[in-house]
């Protein structure tokens, strides 16, 4: 009881939260909740969509409704590392160098179309990403918590994109497969969005202190051990199929890395902290399983040629392992 109460305390600035969000963003609930989620258990977030279903706009959207630092980064085939970290500028009157901040140094970052620049220019958040910390010349800067990459992609099918490296995708918390509105929500969306001139807007309602907060409480939250074995088992399970007696032969060229079983944990416990429940369920398990493993789990080129896909794959583990 003393653990819901808790959550029940430091989740009372969901309501307000999603109200906002609410006001710009139709429908888009799994998207909405996924962002959230990725807030709470301090985990970078990927958006996979074609152009037009709101990746963008809901990231903005979030970032109003906090008040947090926020600042976007249009990735382009021209850029440089150095537009996204920062560099050294040379003052000529001083003889000496001085350091320029990239646009990086906020608490929320949006890496809009990070699949529309170089390996070479994404791979110059990978520290921030995993360290929350950047390097310029010879010197070293923390980065403020909380810090939260929200990064757009289009599907690599789609122009000018080039695939994000491994390590890279590795990185992100959450991978989100973004589709298309209903009719229902079409229609609203018309509705609200189909002006010109001033478009909805939320208001800043939550502050950098809730969220570390709720984070405080989600790492104190109740996980039982068979919920713990039965995280590691779905991981390993993408790695040595045979060993858990799943027909998945020759599909899985790689399987997850630890980060998987580390973001699954947090992950599964922030999904049970917006069901206001102190405990974790093997539910919060499987509903946030598939986002978590999707981008980490590489299918062979039989499975390809036989549209065996990553989400095939991660589904029959899900549906054939025994749930505590």
């Amino acid at each position: 009881m003393a653990a819901n109460d808790a959550v029940h305390e430091a989740s009372a600035f969901l309501s307000p939260l999603f109200l906002e969000i609410n006001k710009c963003v139709v429908g888009q609930k799994y998207l909405v909740e996924r962002l959230v989620i990725g807030l709470l258990a301090d985990g970078h977030v990927l958006l996979e969509g074609v152009p037009g279903l709101a990746k963008t706009l809901s990231v903005k959207t979030l970032a109003t409704a906090l008040h947090a630092r926020f600042s976007r980064i249009q990735f382009t085939p021209d850029m440089l590392p150095a537009d996204v970290v920062g560099t050294q500028v040379y003052n000529p009157q001083s003889g000496a160098f001085t350091i320029r901040r990239g646009p990086v140094f906020a608490n929320l970052v949006l890496a809009d179309e990070i699949n529309r620049a170089p390996a070479k220019v994404q791979s110059a958040l990978l520290e921030a990403m995993q360290e929350r910390q950047v390097t310029i010349g010879d010197q070293t800067f923390l980065l403020e918590a909380p810090f939260l990459v929200l990064a757009t992609q289009n599907p690599v099918e789609q122009e000018g994109t080039y695939v994000l490296p491994e390590a890279q995708v590795d990185r992100f918390m959450l991978k989100l497969k973004i589709g298309y509105p209903d009719r229902a929500e079409e229609r609203q969306i018309m509705d609200l969005m189909a002006r010109t001139g001033a478009q909805p807007t939320a208001s800043a309602v939550v502050s950098a202190d809730d969220v570390l907060r709720a984070r405080r409480v989600i790492n104190e939250m109740y996980m039982d051990d068979k919920v713990r074995d039965y995280i590691v088992d779905i991981v390993c399970a993408t790695r040595d199929p045979k060993a858990y007696r799943l027909k998945l032969d020759g599909m899985v060229q790689m399987g997850a890395s630890p980060r998987a079983t580390i973001a699954m944990a947090l992950a599964s416990r922030a999904h049970a902290f917006l069901r206001g429940r102190g405990y974790v369920t093997p539910q919060d398990v499987k509903s946030v399983a598939m986002d978590v493993l999707r981008h980490r789990v590489t299918v062979t080129y039989e499975a390809e040629a036989d549209d065996k896909t990553p989400e095939v794959i991660i589904q029959r583990i899900l549906d054939e392992l025994p749930v505590p």
